[in-house]
């Protein structure tokens, strides 16, 4: 799931319009959902805000105006959960459960989503900056906050891995991340979580790594760091919406290690730099194995060849893998085979970012516009649009 690791003067420029962070802000605004191609009120408050073609299968579970969602996750029963990261400004609830009228509850409670100068001594027991939320195969959900505000490093005992159980809605743990695993450059950014074996897996995107944490006992590594597979190509261009990605400095958008797939089987794990169109994955047996050095495990991993620039990613029960495209508003998938298939394309894809797969075959997704924001747009927001999730039927 994502969010692009910024150079560092694409960093402190971010750092400059966010002087701010800590004051308060207006909460998310958001209107009912409704059936694919319908147009409401809040779509058209812009006239260039994109509709959806008649055939698109996609439908809206909510759309938002501000702030920015990244990061979604839908339980057994239903209930549906967005996280709204600190980037461009300080969202009142950065993790927050998506109600059926569309509004949103802060989750799991008000204070967890309170960060300021009152609860700085309290890095461990706020959302700093929360980049994902995911549900795993017994129901509970998982925050993962690598706690650097506007990307601008993070904040000292704040890198997280918080799991709240839906039916209490209380934290059930919270495992504090080391800087010696996420470093102050670091940006921790998506999760899986194998609920089998008790092991999560992290793709981190500051450095370029993966994290690997023990969920029995808390413990954490950072494994093949700056290794060429969790690396941006830097020979790339990429765009979105025909627009190529240059920071203020003049700098070309570079992201490291951030989709990240579990298979069902729980035994291997995939993923990919954003700005890259290679695709990785390695048996999590050797992930688990702590004698395994980065060289031998580095001689594990398996270049599964060209795939499009992605964000999000997802497998299902058929080891498709399902990828967020935002080059060309869209979702593809890659099939067992290597084949890339078009699963939707549809304009109101603005960055295609984060994945939720249930257990009956429903796709939900969010759509982030990283590409209209300020850092990418000389300093001036271009979000034309409303931020939405969306969800869909697997296709057959």
């Amino acid at each position: 799931m994502l969010h692009p690791t910024l150079s560092k003067p694409t960093a402190t420029a971010l750092a400059g319009a966010l002087a701010g962070l800590l004051t308060a802000c207006s909460s998310p605004s958001t209107t009912p959902s409704d059936a694919a191609g319908t147009t409401t009120a809040t779509d058209s408050a812009s006239t260039t805000a994109p509709v959806a073609p008649a055939n698109s299968p996609l439908q809206v579970v909510a759309r938002f105006r501000e702030p920015q969602i990244v990061g979604v996750a839908v339980t057994p029963d239903g209930r549906v959960f967005g996280d709204f990261p600190r980037w461009d400004n300080n969202p009142v609830n950065p993790v927050a459960e998506i109600m059926p009228d569309g509004s949103v509850k802060g989750y799991p409670d008000a204070n967890w989503n309170l960060w300021n100068e009152s609860v700085r001594n309290e890095p461990q027991k706020h959302w700093i900056c929360p980049q994902s939320v995911y549900t795993d195969k017994t129901g509970m959900l998982w925050v993962l906050d690598p706690a650097s505000p506007g990307i601008k490093g993070t904040v000292p005992g704040g890198p997280k891995l918080v799991k709240i159980d839906p039916k209490t809605d209380k934290v059930v743990q919270n495992i504090s991340i080391p800087e010696s695993v996420a470093s102050r450059k670091s940006y921790l950014n998506d999760v899986r979580v194998d609920t089998q074996n008790q092991y999560a897996y992290i793709t981190e995107s500051g450095v370029g790594s993966l994290v690997v944490v023990d969920l029995k006992s808390g413990k954490s590594r950072k494994l093949l760091a700056q290794h060429p597979t969790m690396m941006a190509d830097t020979t790339l261009n990429i765009k979105a919406d025909g627009h190529e990605l240059i920071d203020p400095s003049g700098n070309k958008a570079r992201f490291n290690a951030d989709g990240i797939a579990l298979s069902q089987d729980l035994q291997y794990l995939y993923w990919k730099p954003l700005t890259s169109y290679k695709l990785y994955r390695i048996k999590t047996e050797a992930l688990r194995n702590p004698a395994l050095s980065d060289a031998q495990l580095a001689q594990q991993i398996e270049d599964l060849g060209k795939v499009p620039a992605c964000d999000g990613m997802e497998l299902d029960a058929q080891n498709n893998l399902y990828m967020t495209t935002f080059e060309d508003h869209s979702i593809k998938r890659r099939t067992p085979a290597g084949k890339i298939e078009l699963v939707v394309q549809d304009p109101r894809l603005e960055w295609p970012d984060s994945f939720s797969l249930t257990a009956d075959g429903t796709l939900y997704v969010t759509n982030s516009a990283i590409h209209k924001t300020p850092t990418w747009n000389k300093g001036v927001g271009k979000q034309d649009q409303p931020y939405h999730i969306f969800k869909m039927s697997l296709p057959k």
